[in-house]
């Protein structure tokens, strides 16, 4: 049964990985993040903690063991006389060593309890971790795409402003031969001074991107080209994040970890045997207190609570409330995440959609572009409808772009959402 649980869950890994296409860079980047984040680190220490807890828990399975070494003056001095003589029956310098030992015997599961918690808070920890990893890669993608975006919309600009330079050169032209005004040329320098103003905009825009870039990876490049972040969208359901998201994951183990506290405090009515032992030198032995001689001692104990005035049943239903609140908050991120799927698809399918429209419309902008400059230059056409032909054709590549950023970040989300490691593969 194990073994075929086991080779379920292979399979669930290995579909996930199927299921997302992501460029090696950008996987390099993400992975360089976890070990430049200064978060990333400040989180993986938390599970060296409880890690170092489940130690520290696990060594009350061994013995405690005492070297202990006393003087104690004693008086009055505690002596009778018997026939003339006088007999001690304590030592006035009372001298004595040991090493000593204790041991629970049995403690009716209390140990075997508390390490299941330790391991079970050590999930939760680690859960934690691929939470903030999780997240980070998230981002990480985000701030590439946004470079690749930012990249085509200034090309977009250049090709703008390179298509009114020329226009400008030609009305320049014209103007020499008296065939323009100058109110065209004035016009034509003002587009251009707007159209370089958004320029710079967006190249700031982009640097600010390559900061975080390296600020988060320590890395100053990215190469990406284009949007080439897929994931399968044909089988997404919730149940897929219920299997591989870390955030179900960190809520069910902090019910498991709730419900352990339970258990551990109604292990606080039982009893326990203990075991002791003890050997060193002392005096105080009659009939000659004063020699120093060997001892030793062995013996069990018996410890049973009887009355804790309510206090356990108390913390009982302190802790049942904690469970309680672990299982709403548990309802909480199922129902968050099955409206961030449904909507992050709806964003999916609805700029897929948009993009099929934009195909054609850009072609059509183009024509369009393309006769009006012509007509343009044969006195047909005014520099008005120059000016809202080549508006048209950068609104229809931006719109594209738009929508292309769009469904690669909604991609990136779903990928996200549904728990995928697609940066390990």
């Amino acid at each position: 049964m194990k073994l075929l649980l086991l080779t379920l869950g292979c399979c669930i890994y290995s579909l996930s990985f199927a299921q997302v296409n992501a460029n090696a860079e950008l996987k390099s980047l993400i992975n360089q993040s976890f070990t430049n984040f200064s978060k990333v680190k400040e989180v993986e220490n938390t599970v060296k903690t409880a890690e170092e807890k489940l130690k520290l828990n696990s060594l009350n399975k061994t013995p405690d063991v005492n070297f202990n070494i006393g003087y104690n003056f004693i008086m009055p001095k505690i002596s009778f006389n018997i026939n003339g003589r006088e007999i001690q029956f304590a030592p006035t310098n009372n001298i004595g060593t040991a090493v000593s030992s204790n041991y629970t015997l049995v403690d009716f599961g209390r140990l075997k309890t508390l390490i299941e918690k330790s391991k079970s808070e050590l999930l939760v920890s680690k859960d934690n971790v691929e939470i903030i990893k999780s997240n980070l890669a998230n981002q990480i993608a985000a701030i590439y795409y946004n470079i690749v975006y930012f990249q085509k919309a200034i090309a977009i600009q250049d090709s703008i402003i390179s298509y009114f330079k020329e226009n400008k050169q030609w009305v320049e032209n014209r103007l020499k031969s008296g065939d323009m005004i100058k109110i065209d040329v004035l016009n034509l320098e003002a587009n251009i001074d707007a159209e370089q103003n958004k320029k710079i905009d967006l190249v700031n825009s982009l640097n600010k991107q390559f900061n975080l870039l390296e600020y988060t990876t320590g890395s100053k490049t990215a190469n990406g080209k284009s949007f080439d972040f897929d994931i399968d969208d044909s089988k997404i359901a919730l149940s897929i994040a219920e299997q591989n998201n870390p955030e179900f994951k960190m809520v069910n183990d902090k019910i498991i970890v709730s419900k352990k506290e339970i258990d551990l405090i109604k292990l606080n009515n039982k009893p326990k045997i203990n075991l002791s032992a003890a050997t060193g030198l002392k005096n105080g032995y009659v009939p000659d207190v004063n020699e120093i001689k060997f001892n030793y001692l062995a013996g069990l104990s018996f410890v049973v609570p009887l009355y804790g005035f309510g206090k356990n049943k108390q913390q009982i239903k302190l802790q049942e409330t904690l469970v309680s609140q672990n299982e709403l908050a548990q309802k909480v991120i199922a129902d968050n995440y099955k409206k961030d799927i449904s909507q992050t698809l709806l964003d999916i399918n609805s700029n897929k959609e948009r993009l099929q429209n934009t195909k054609s419309q850009i072609a059509a902008t183009k024509m369009a572009q393309q006769i009006t400059a012509s007509r343009y230059q044969n006195g047909v056409a005014t520099y008005l409808d120059v000016i809202a032909a080549a508006s048209n054709v950068q609104k229809a590549s931006l719109s594209q772009l738009q929508y292309e950023y769009q469904l690669c970040i909604a991609k990136i989300e779903m990928s996200r959402l549904l728990g995928f490691y697609f940066w390990n593969n």
